[in-house]
């Protein structure tokens, strides 16, 4: 038996029932009806906003607009405040104090153009109007349009030179140029400094007869001819080197071999006597003692690298004779290549097909 003196219980449909009453109540309404003429109460509640003269009309809309902004809901506010501003008020000041608001719910959207325009809307009426610049400077600042957000804070410290706000957005205009203005010195530097290392390298190329072959489509080597940073002179070359074992299809790089080290030193540690032969090698010919190296030049003319020979030795031989056309190893994508092939009847084979292909 149910309890005579406590609540009633209500069915779930009732409660939901007595809940949907309330939408036709103003106060309670989560959205308008598309006809808002036929809603007494709403028409009388929308004729209340626009009672009075347009300064209260438009005052009216300010407070709301403020009660809105303080509760973070900028979107609103800033509803609020262009009801307030299309009343066309006539005290400037009030309609000084909508536009500004304005601008600052924009700021907080980032809505950036519509800050500069309400702002400059104010200043044009009135150019000491220090809340303006403020907000101008702001958006400016956040369009990184450093110069002219300092240029704001200067002009309303002119005649506000106390105002902390436009001190505070001052500072950090002064700060980003000063980061900017280093940010472009240290470009402007690293620039030159890449103007001198590539003036110097082909300077070095041209001392060592090296002919550059670029990629049309630029370069996709990681690895690129550099100076030795341990050479106090700046002069001993560093290059990627591939070895390429022809009868394989395959190769090695060298990421960095020093001009004035030699072959041997690469290759014995490579390829060691009595080292494991590379998993392509079933044969086990690639030893250090019973491989050969050979070099081409840019005009195809082909000769046997000494293993004792640096790179230095090598730039020598590849130059090409007085009174002929220039000549030299070839740097293709950052890197020189060596043939690197067993002796014996693979070798004269790999020569004879590049003798053939050449003269044809």
């Amino acid at each position: 038996m149910a309890d005579p003196y406590g609540p009633s219980e209500v069915s779930k449909e009732e409660i939901d029932l007595k809940l949907k009453a309330f939408d036709d109540v103003p106060l309670f309404m989560k959205s308008l009806p598309e006809d808002e003429s036929e809603n007494a109460t709403i028409a009388a509640l929308q004729d209340l906003l626009y009672e009075g003269t347009p300064d209260e009309i438009a005052a009216n809309f300010k407070d709301q607009g403020n009660d809105y902004f303080k509760g973070k809901r900028y979107r609103e506010a800033s509803g609020f405040y262009t009801q307030g501003i299309d009343v066309k008020p006539t005290d400037t000041k009030l309609l000084t104090a909508l536009l500004c608001n304005r601008a600052a719910c924009n700021l907080e959207l980032q809505n950036y153009g519509s800050v500069l325009r309400d702002c400059s809307t104010v200043l044009k009426q009135d150019d000491k109007v220090s809340k303006a610049y403020y907000r101008s400077a702001q958006a400016l600042l956040s369009l990184d349009r450093v110069e002219e957000a300092l240029d704001c804070c200067d002009r309303c410290l002119a005649f506000d030179p106390d105002n902390q706000g436009i001190n505070t957005v001052r500072e950090r205009a002064v700060k980003r140029k000063e980061s900017r203005e280093k940010q472009e010195r240290e470009r402007q530097e690293r620039l030159r400094k890449e103007r001198e290392e590539k003036l110097a390298m082909q300077a070095a190329f041209r001392e060592r007869n090296l002919i550059d072959i670029p990629k049309p489509d630029g370069s996709s080597n990681p690895y690129q001819p550099r100076f030795d940073f341990e050479d106090p002179s700046h002069k001993i070359l560093v290059l990627p080197v591939f070895f390429l074992y022809p009868q394989h299809a395959i190769s090695d790089v060298i990421q960095e071999f020093y001009e004035d080290t030699t072959f041997e030193a690469h290759l014995e540690q490579m390829f060691p006597p009595k080292g494991a032969a590379p998993p392509w090698d079933s044969r086990g010919e690639y030893v250090f003692k019973n491989l050969v190296v050979y070099a081409m030049t840019h005009r195809k003319r082909l000769f046997k690298v000494g293993k004792k020979m640096t790179l230095q030795d090598v730039f020598t031989v590849a130059k090409g004779k007085e009174g002929q056309p220039r000549d030299g190893l070839e740097v293709k994508d950052g890197c020189i290549t060596f043939v690197v092939i067993p002796k014996g009847d693979e070798e004269k084979k790999w020569v004879e097909e590049f003798k053939k292909s050449r003269d044809e």
